[in-house]
């Protein structure tokens, strides 16, 4: 395999001493930084009896007082913002369907850096300056177009921004431009390939494919890869570290998430817990972001699960540290008959079976306090419940129930697709 180009190759191909010395000063920097400009991070730390003057670098890292969405949401909009309002030059937001958005400001520094870190996620997948570059999240508060665009300027490509929607109308503009890179959330790339079919339509000059936003599990990942004829990659990030790309991205050998270690520190640590776990034990994903300006994290509980993959040089070249792709949240685990399990396992399990789409409801039922959990399925036919349930009880340990839908029956989002619903009954 042809190793892939690099977008700043002194910094992604650094020793590991290296790495850790980067860290070391950084570390020590931004935590000045936001002792110095913030009196919400002030006065955690001074709480947690941890002061700049004293505060040892990686070796305190413990020390520092974890955070997670309530603090963004308990200091809306811009509490622990740590320049001033006139040095802001852009904001993205989550969406906030769960209550209070999270706000992320930028300065002109942190859009550089969102771009550089974007940049090297493109070159790692293949690209090349001039290579056609689709962008189809959407263009607003939502991280995901604006990220795309920023990382395909720094990375000198042909960008069509297409933004959501329309899915005629970007293959038809795939078609026109000779689209070589598409980007999207995870869920959109099945309806892509089920209107191209519907048109007779290939895209033979496109060959790489970079979705993020959702979980990818590895049956979607190998159903998108084969229905396109692309190498899909993973890419991760998320409003608080700065949007997508910021964290990183797995590279055409796929074994692992990439993670951008000279800008960010990740930790696993055991959920609920401060205690960090051992590499290779999956646990919580806690990131502390080592160069932003406007609003840095520190020790972020992300709520992903992944665990330490390897911290040796990846046969693609690069140093940084490799994390296994998300495989759930923490909030995102369900519970069904004294099981636990997580949407992302019921997904590997249905595309593993011959004839099933990747369209899936998984519905949890609550009546009178007995819940249970009933899966939706699009199928081909010749698919049959029993093999559903067969597949499903392996995974799960037990039978959810259900019903098999034609293709084109269960509903289609435009941008992040809804998988679970809940069901009540008094």
């Amino acid at each position: 395999m042809e190793v892939t180009m690099f977008y700043q190759l002194e910094e992604e191909t650094l020793s590991r001493s290296a790495i850790t010395a980067l860290q070391e000063e950084r570390l020590k920097k931004v935590v000045r930084h936001i002792y110095e400009h913030n009196d919400v991070f002030r006065k955690r730390l001074d709480e947690a009896e941890v002061y700049p003057d004293t505060f040892r670098g990686l070796e305190d890292l413990s020390r520092l007082p974890t955070m997670s969405k309530k603090e963004f949401r308990d200091y809306f909009p811009l509490g622990m913002c740590c320049v001033p309002k006139n040095e802001i030059r852009e904001i993205h937001r989550s969406s906030g369907t769960s209550g209070t958005p999270v706000v992320m400001p930028y300065t002109a520094g942190d859009l550089r850096q969102w771009a550089d870190c974007m940049a090297r996620c493109y070159h790692m997948a293949g690209a090349v300056p001039g290579d056609v570059t689709q962008i189809t999240p959407s263009f607003g508060l939502f991280n995901g177009g604006f990220g795309m665009y920023h990382g395909a300027r720094a990375a000198e490509l042909f960008i069509v921004p297409a933004g959501a929607g329309n899915t005629e109308q970007q293959i038809r503009m795939a078609k026109t431009f000779g689209t070589r890179i598409f980007t999207a959330v995870v869920s959109y790339a099945p309806r892509v390939i089920e209107v191209m079919r519907e048109m007779g339509e290939t895209l033979p000059e496109l060959k790489i494919g970079i979705f993020g936003a959702e979980m990818f599990s590895e049956s979607m990942k190998k159903s998108i890869s084969e229905s396109l004829e692309i190498d899909a990659f993973d890419i991760y990030g998320m409003t608080e570290t700065g949007g997508v790309g910021t964290l990183g991205q797995d590279c055409p050998y796929h074994c692992g998430l990439h993670v951008w270690e000279d800008h960010y520190i990740v930790e696993i640590l055991e959920p609920g817990t401060n205690q960090v776990l051992p590499d290779g034990e999956r646990g919580e994903v806690v990131v502390t972001s080592l160069t932003r300006e406007a609003l840095p994290v520190i020790r972020f509980r992300t709520g992903d699960l992944s665990r330490v993959l390897s911290r040796e040089k990846c046969p693609c070249g690069r140093t940084h540290i490799r994390i296994e792709p998300i495989t759930g949240r923490i909030d995102d685990m369900l519970i069904v008959k004294g099981v636990n399990f997580f949407p992302s396992q019921v997904e590997q399990a249905l595309l593993e079976i011959p004839g099933v789409y990747p369209y899936y409801q998984i519905i949890i039922e609550n009546h009178h306090g007995i819940k249970d959990v009933r899966v939706n399925v699009e199928a081909e036919e010749g698919v049959t419940s029993y093999t559903i349930e067969k597949k499903l009880k392996e995974v799960l340990g037990f039978s959810p129930k259900g019903d098999l839908f034609k293709p084109g029956e269960l509903p289609r989002q435009a941008g992040k697709a809804k998988r679970v619903f809940f069901e009540e009954e008094e």
